[in-house]
């Protein structure tokens, strides 16, 4: 135990100790700020809340005042710590977009639980400097009130782009973040600049046309949002827009010019699974509650829930123009979730004929009692 009281301004080599432990953990990049470094954070999170365009994630809403301002969630704390972990993948996530009858599941969620192998290794890093010094600290990692990115370009990690993503000059769009609070008086780092010049590739890319301008984003018309966040049935304006992505979207991420100096992850447990790896749509329409769990344990996409899962792969399966998955997307139109009847619906609109689809109309809709469902028939058959 050190001599270092929380209100003191600790050693420089101290600081420097705890980039080389936070580099032996698997981190890729460290670098400090202060709570107060991010005053203008508050106000964009009211804008965006006030014009509703955060859509069905209410926990923005019920810790606006919290994730606004690090001292209202922690008074005590005096530094943060930034961490950057890449994630980089191993080719052009936008590739995959080509092979229609597999589906498409965002980087960050091929592999292990960011969460998780985050926040253990955070853990041990805040231990190690709650020991050494007897100052106070807090983990956060990405499901806490804190805004991250805001916290990381002002430590210097990197910048917001007109995506709204943080963007690294080292890692490109490729970096998961989670930070550490302390009551230590740590020297910020500088913070950086926006590189993003007149580039406008991220918002044109767009699938959905998410963006209202640049630096914004209207999270309802997000992909990324639709696939993962939001509850109910999908729009059917974005439907054929979401081609064959089932879990998020990479596209503004991908495209971005700032990758060529990306580089791919070294975290093992961050490594696409078999499972997850683009596969094929005819092994997940068949995909139970029980199944689901199975194969998706320890993945972001579990927290998904098999239905809203299923929602997601039967609207790519009705964009792949492939006929053969019509035997599964009809047995799902006698699934047990009305989510997964209604988009089943929707997906044997998109394969099947004009006759045969009227063939099953009327026997089928006259069974259904949810309304969406009903609505998907008639929308179907007109």
């Amino acid at each position: 135990m050190s001599d270092v009281s929380p209100s003191d301004t600790i050693p420089r080599d101290l600081k420097s100790e705890l980039r080389e432990r936070a580099s032996a953990e698997g981190f890729d990049a460290v670098a400090f700020t202060t709570p107060d470094a991010i005053p203008h954070a508050a106000e964009g999170l009211t804008a965006f809340l006030a014009a509703e365009r955060h859509g069905d994630m209410g926990w923005l809403e019920a810790n606006q005042d919290r994730r606004g301002d690090p001292h209202v969630l922690w008074p005590e704390a005096a530094s943060v710590v930034v961490f950057g972990l890449n994630y980089g993948p191993d080719g052009d996530p936008l590739e995959a977009l080509a092979k229609t009858s597999n589906g498409v599941v965002s980087v960050y969620a091929r592999g292990g639980d960011y969460h998780d192998i985050i926040k253990a290794k955070l853990k041990r890093l805040g231990r190690w400097l709650a020991e050494e010094t007897g100052a106070g600290i807090k983990v956060f990692v990405d499901t806490a009130p804190v805004m991250e990115k805001p916290l990381a370009q002002a430590s210097g990690l990197g910048w917001q782009g007109k995506h709204t993503n943080l963007v690294s000059r080292e890692f490109g769009s490729w970096l998961f973040l989670g930070s550490i609070f302390t009551e230590l008086k740590i020297p910020p780092d500088e913070a950086e600049t926006d590189h993003c010049g007149e580039c406008t590739r991220c918002l044109e890319i767009c699938p959905t046309d998410a963006f209202p301008r640049a630096y914004e984003l209207d999270a309802r018309r997000c992909i990324s949002y639709l696939t993962i966040e939001h509850k109910g049935h999908i729009g059917r304006e974005f439907r054929q827009a979401m081609g064959n992505r089932i879990f998020g979207c990479d596209d503004c991420l991908a495209i971005c010019p700032w990758n060529k100096f990306a580089s791919t992850a070294r975290e093992i447990k961050l490594a696409a699974r078999a499972e997850t790896a683009n596969p094929a749509l005819g092994e997940l329409l068949g995909l139970d509650d029980a199944a689901f769990r199975a194969r998706f344990a320890g993945t972001p996409i579990k927290r998904t829930g098999r239905d809203r899962f299923l929602r997601n792969v039967l609207v790519a399966a009705g964009n792949s123009a492939d006929t053969a998955l019509l035997p599964r997307i009809e047995a799902l139109r006698a699934d047990g979730s009305a989510l997964v009847r209604a988009m089943a619906v929707w997906a044997s609109t998109q394969l099947m004929t004009a006759s045969a689809f009227e063939r099953v109309r009327a026997t089928e809709a006259a069974r259904e009692g949810d309304g969406a469902v009903l609505a998907e028939w008639r929308e179907g058959a007109s």
